[in-house]
């Protein structure tokens, strides 16, 4: 009896063993997914569509966009990368608003060189200033992209590549297969091309229109876990209620590396010189080493409104982050009446809930965060009207849930530091003894005058 009631207590603990190591696999299996989704922008990702719009002798020549369909990140400077790998033996024999990186080895060929020969070709945007000859319409921005909810117009980018032995009908051409992008570093992972009802487009007349021979769509989403090793901004709170001001965590996006010189530039340095739009940061040497800083100031309290100030601060000596943005979740958005100096937006992830708010310069005026320095920062107030029924600066209740900037969640204070409110007891405590001892001297003047 007693060999029975041990093999099944070890049968049992190597049945929770083996329970246990499957959960396991499948939460780390679903962890990249998990961090991709953005519970403010559910919907968020950046599509490319291929319109394959005529065929040639040996190919075809198409069309591709990139849509930018994230409500607050945005590709900045140098620009986005698209890479893919063709399914059999294609080439691109000229392009028209992009170009690739490397042309490869074309010496198969004698005569017309391909523009590139390349199994695996890069493609990037061409720059402003392009001659018109070669251009087609939403080319030729550096690769910059906007975000869709600051500036949809400006939110998508195309370019025309003639595509060679790669077959002439639906279906012999084969879909390119490993689609890569990076906005301009890595965080995006894209999933397979899909075959797709042909676009739809209208004649220059507005009178016609006509479709594509063939459209397939690449959908690439975003992970901040995959893009950067550590957090890119911070949050620090103050208020006039309280002396205390919370700074940034301590080593929030990294800690000083003190044996590696360089790593990190003082703020005396005497002379910088930076390299513009590189999206490997050097920064300031601060307590937290983030690039970015954003600060909540709970600036004045009236008896129907309250005013709270924002401070965004660049430390990154290799960054000028043009077209930025801020995105805020905080209960009370719901009553903010008015934006100073920031445009502003309502975002409702979940339209029954109005409690996050997209802030952003206004142009030519404050929409570029310049480098470290000086000069390296830009604020604005917003004033909230008083909601009887949840309105409190009790708990932390003031200051936000959340802040992006630029798309990437930024590491906030613990509540247990936030600024609280002075103790009521003690100041009524304190009121008491001061009354008690105006009091005794009052009195002590009169016995004593007597």
């Amino acid at each position: 009896m007693a060999n029975l009631l041990l093999f099944i207590t070890r049968s049992f603990f190597k049945l929770c063993s083996f329970s246990l190591l499957i959960l396991f696999l499948i939460s780390c299996s679903s962890f990249p997914s998990t961090e991709a989704y953005d519970p403010l922008d559910p919907n968020g990702n950046i599509t490319i569509k291929w319109d394959i719009m005529s065929w040639t002798s040996d190919g075809y020549v198409a069309v591709v966009t990139i849509y930018n369909f994230q409500q607050y990140r945005h590709v900045q400077a140098p620009g986005w990368k698209l890479g893919w790998t063709w399914a059999k033996k294609e080439v691109i024999w000229s392009m028209m608003g992009g170009e690739t990186t490397e042309q490869g080895d074309c010496s198969r060929f004698k005569g017309n060189i391909p523009h590139c020969c390349n199994k695996h070709p890069t493609v990037v945007d061409l720059l402003p200033g392009t001659p018109y000859n070669q251009q087609i319409a939403n080319c030729c921005k550096g690769g910059v992209l906007n975000s869709w909810a600051q500036d949809p117009a400006t939110a998508a980018s195309s370019f025309q590549l003639s595509v060679g032995q790669s077959g002439t009908t639906n279906k012999t051409v084969r879909v390119p297969v490993n689609f890569t992008l990076k906005a301009p570093g890595p965080g995006y992972t894209c999933g397979p091309a899909k075959i797709v009802k042909p676009s739809r487009f209208v004649t220059p007349d507005g009178r016609r229109d006509v479709e594509s021979w063939m459209t397939w769509n690449v959908t690439c989403t975003y992970s901040q876990f995959l893009a950067q090793e550590t957090p890119s901004c911070c949050v620090s709170f103050s208020s006039f209620y309280n002396d205390t001001i919370v700074p940034c965590s301590k080593c929030a996006c990294g800690c000083q590396n003190t044996s590696q010189p360089g790593s990190c530039v003082e703020s005396k340095a005497s002379h910088i010189a930076p390299v513009v739009n590189s999206y490997t940061p050097l920064v300031r040497c601060t307590s937290h080493m983030c690039p970015v800083r954003v600060h909540w100031h709970i600036k004045l309290n009236y008896k129907e409104y309250w005013r709270v100030k924002i401070t965004i601060t660049n430390f990154n000596y290799n960054m000028n982050y043009t077209q930025w943005n801020l995105v805020v979740q905080h209960p009370n958005f719901d009553n903010l009446t008015q934006s100073f100096s920031f445009n502003y937006k309502s975002i409702t992830p979940y339209t029954a809930i109005n409690d996050t708010a997209m802030l952003w310069g206004i142009k030519f005026y404050n929409d570029m965060l310049l480098e470290a320095g000086p000069l390296g920062n830009v604020q604005s107030e917003l004033l909230f009207r008083k909601d009887k029924a949840t309105f409190t600066f009790e708990e932390g209740w003031a200051f936000p849930r959340r802040i992006y900037f630029n798309g990437d969640n930024c590491v906030m204070p613990t509540p247990n530091v936030y600024p609280g409110l002075p103790n009521a007891s003690s100041h009524q405590l304190t009121s008491a003894l001061g009354l008690l001892v105006t009091l005794l001297v009052a009195m002590a003047l009169l016995f004593g005058h007597a």
